[in-house]
């Protein structure tokens, strides 16, 4: 259950399922010794961020780290989840580069012909990758695309999908962008330092944006090495043909004055209306509608229609991504431009469950009646749950699913992560779980602020923690709804079964 009160005081009061920014967490007044920041202290704090995860099991990952370079190794079973893991490892304090050694060796063994089939299959059936000029190619259970898109977001997701399908061990992209039109590199410039500034996962201060001949360069100082990637995907506008971040180093923590600059001041509803259309038309599951979007005092409103129930979910999530947004009424209508049957929709969802690596191990059933999907079994955790429902949600004719999953293993509420995820929970379930912890209050509060300190989002000199009896209270104040966010989500992560989030935000 998740319950905002939007008053002058910005309080939220968020119980148990907190479905927002999973991230890190601290707070002020710490009563514990203050962790240092050695190398030996990453691999630390990487491999508890990768214990807070619930995609697989970190005891096959070593972590090894030099001079705030981590080297990750060891195996996983599916090929998202070893770049999952290379993201998590990019969002602590003091990483300043991740090396990939990590093997993927996928529980059973297919066939090259299987898999060709599987990931045609999956990008036949998304409904944003069904009309793509793709091919694919496998060899030793490597997958190869080729062919040609329309954008580098287009291509991108191609390869989402494939990397989806169980099996895959490697992806190699060979896809072409095709742009249609021709633009000056200096209309390019303006339109990335524009993405940069409106993106709320990036602080753009620090960054300068140099563009010759198409090919984008990105300078300066971010605050992560999860923001010098998602800058990177920023500026993949229009006409870019490539994007160089080599000299964007990662010096400060997000955390900094200097990297926000102006970005959460002066924030008329125009501007911010203006900004999440220019965003939609990135995202490749939304840019094909038409979606309005309108602002009044931060709370964001999407009218029109899509086809498909992701690209709702998608446009809803992609505006919270834009800086100046607080809160999002989704009242996109889904209408399919073709309904099949619902015996037909059932075979695709279960088709979609059988070659994911995620859901195929747990046995759901769908029921679909007039193109709503009801989904009954059992998993083990709340991400297992979400991947379900968010798969259904991606088949052509369905307009709602009703995720009734029950999840059985020890409760551990998923935080939502922007950084890692597709889909935003909140537009999934709300759920409220009682909880008990087995921590002391006073443990949980030294967790926290130890949270707050190796996150390079939230800055806990500025925040108050207080517990009792599991339940965490913050007060203090942020800069920005990112942090606001953030901080919930990472209470969360110390180990609290209940987050008052009265924090201010400036």
């Amino acid at each position: 259950m998740r319950t905002f009160f939007n008053g002058p005081l910005r309080i939220a009061v968020v119980a148990c399922f907190i479905l927002g920014w999973g991230l890190f967490v601290s707070g002020p007044g710490t009563s514990h010794a203050v962790p240092s920041v050695s190398d030996l202290s990453i691999s630390d704090a990487v491999a508890d961020q990768l214990r807070l995860d619930q995609v697989f099991f970190t005891d096959r990952i070593d972590i090894v780290t030099r001079d705030g370079v981590v080297t990750l190794s060891g195996r996983v079973d599916n090929l998202l989840a070893r770049e999952r893991t290379v993201r998590i490892a990019e969002q602590v304090k003091g990483v300043r580069a991740v090396f990939d050694t990590i093997e993927v060796v996928p529980p059973v063994l297919r066939t090259d012909s299987d898999i060709k089939k599987e990931v045609e299959n999956a990008l036949v059936q998304d409904p944003a990758t069904d009309s793509y000029e793709i091919q694919v190619d496998v060899a030793d259970n490597v997958v190869t695309l080729s062919g040609r898109v329309e954008s580098w977001q287009e291509r991108t997701l191609s390869g989402k999908v494939a990397k989806g399908v169980k099996g895959v061990r490697d992806l190699r992209n060979t896809i072409d962008v095709l742009y249609d039109i021709n633009r000056s590199d200096y209309e390019i410039r303006q339109d990335v330092e524009q993405a940069l500034r409106w993106d709320v996962l990036v602080d753009h201060a620090l960054i300068d944006v140099g563009v010759e001949n198409g090919m984008v360069t990105l300078s300066g100082i971010v605050g992560s090495l999860a923001e010098r990637g998602r800058a990177a995907t920023d500026a993949y506008v229009a006409n870019v043909r490539g994007v160089d971040v080599e000299g964007l180093d990662v010096r400060l923590w997000a955390r900094n004055d200097d990297l926000k600059g102006d970005k959460y001041k002066n924030l008329s509803d125009k501007a911010v209306r203006d900004a999440v259309a220019d965003a939609l038309l990135y995202d490749p599951r939304v840019a094909s509608f038409k979606v309005t979007p309108e602002v009044t005092s931060g709370l964001v409103t999407l009218r029109g229609s899509v086809d498909n129930l992701k690209a709702k979910r998608a446009a809803a999530r992609t505006a919270r991504h834009t800086v100046g947004v607080i809160q999002v009424a989704n009242r996109l209508k889904v209408r399919p431009e073709i309904s099949p049957d619902d015996d037909i929709l059932e075979d695709r969802i279960e088709r979609a469950f059988s070659r994911d690596p995620v859901v195929d191990a747990f046995d759901i059933t769908p029921d679909v009646q007039n193109g709503v999907a009801d989904l009954y079994g059992t998993v083990d955790n709340y991400f297992e749950k979400a991947q379900a429902e968010d798969l259904a949600a991606r088949i052509n004719g369905i307009v709602a699913v009703r995720n009734h999953i029950a999840v059985t293993g020890v409760y551990n509420p998923y935080p939502y992560n922007p950084y890692l995820d597709d889909w935003y929970a909140e537009d999934l379930w709300e759920v409220y779980i009682p909880a008990m912890t087995l921590k002391a209050d006073r443990t949980i509060k030294e967790d926290i602020e130890n949270e707050f300190f190796w996150s390079p989002f939230v800055d806990g000199e500025d925040i108050e923690v207080s517990v009792m009896d599991g339940k965490a209270t913050l007060t203090g104040t942020v800069d920005s709804w990112r942090e606001f966010n953030s901080a919930s989500e990472n209470a969360f992560d110390g180990g609290a079964v209940v987050v008052y989030n009265q924090l201010t935000v400036l």
